[in-house]
């Protein structure tokens, strides 16, 4: 690749590829390289037609770090997973069933709160200014009870509202319905058979954070991307039900479609959707994390990319837009 930041390591649950044969112009890649270092981006991996075939690292090389907000498409995996095998009955089962915290509350209408709509973050639990309310929950002694004491803004399913407190909702759920931690259901149905073996996920009180909390490499962040490209197959197992697969990168809420800069889009299941009309390119979901951490699905272009940026401040993160909208579409050749 040139230098050590280009480096690519062996994985046999990600193999490499040329980024020629791969239909890549790597003349614009390594153009793209030079500008990197000057928009904060800490690495950036690109997976095409199943192949690893280019990948940039400030450090030299990949690392276990913090993947952020990131954590919640993988976390709707799981749900799905979970859906799938039985464990839970659906979208529509409301959250109180599982959460007493809800079910004990003394508004009614907490009760009618589903999966679907923690999923879709129209829980319409008041929880303003962009996640504020999350730093409060982390220093609570409870984080579901604090969450579930939440006072309703709104009816349930009306208004889109972002929400990590209804994220650790749902690995709560997930953990009373299965019997097991987050991250143990994660490690037996998608982790250990993509070959994640260093990962770590932040737990209170016995429930993995639900909002993030999630610490992986971008490689093995890439590799949960193909798994999705692939409609949740991966060497020849269905892992994650395809029909969830849809449904999650499906829009269910406009969510922040309007926002300036893009940096959103519309909202599926724990999954941001920028579709073609606003990026100028390819329909493309996307997990995003704090400060620019994003995993972009591209279908029409059989790719997937991961950007990791140095956080600094909401909107700084149009620059990891950027490195694939400006940077990496520009070298796709066919």
């Amino acid at each position: 690749m040139g230098s050590d930041e280009h480096s690519m390591q062996d994985d046999s649950n990600l193999p490499q590829g040329s980024a020629d044969e791969n239909g890549m112009d790597i003349a614009r890649l390594e153009a793209l390289a030079s500008q990197l270092p000057e928009w904060g981006m800490r690495d950036v991996v690109v997976v095409r037609h199943g192949q690893l075939v280019w990948e940039w690292h400030a450090a030299g090389d990949d690392r276990l770090a913090a993947i952020y907000s990131c954590t919640k498409s993988i976390l709707s995996a799981l749900v799905g997973i979970a859906i799938g095998q039985g464990i839970l009955a659906g979208p529509e089962q409301p959250a109180a069933e599982l959460l007493p915290e809800l079910a004990e509350a003394a508004d009614e209408r907490k009760r009618a709160i589903t999966i679907g709509h923690l999923l879709t973050m129209t829980s319409g639990l008041e929880w303003p200014d962009f996640d504020k309310p999350y730093r409060r929950m982390k220093a609570s002694a409870d984080w579901v009870r604090f969450v579930a004491e939440t006072p309703l803004a709104h009816a349930p399913g009306q208004v889109f509202a972002y929400n990590s407190g209804g994220s650790h909702l749902l690995s709560a759920i997930l953990t009373r319905a299965t019997g097991e931690s987050a991250l143990v259901f994660a490690r037996k149905h998608i982790l250990d058979k993509l070959g994640v073996r260093d990962v770590r996920w932040n737990d209170h009180g016995g429930i993995n954070e639900g909002g993030t909390g999630i610490h992986m490499s971008s490689r093995d962040l890439a590799k949960f991307g193909l798994l999705y490209l692939q409609g949740g197959r991966w060497g020849g197992e269905q892992l994650v039900p395809e029909w969830w697969v849809r449904a999650s990168l499906s829009p269910k809420h406009k969510g922040l479609m309007n926002y300036e800069p893009p940096i959103y889009g519309q909202y599926g299941y724990h999954w941001w959707i920028s579709e073609r009309s606003a990026n100028r390119w390819a329909d493309c979901p996307f997990a995003f994390g704090y400060g620019g951490q994003c995993l972009f699905i591209v279908p029409s272009a059989d790719l997937v990319v991961v950007v990791r940026k140095r956080p600094a401040g909401r909107n700084q993160a149009i620059l990891s837009h950027r490195v694939l909208f400006d940077g990496i579409a520009e070298a796709v050749l066919s």
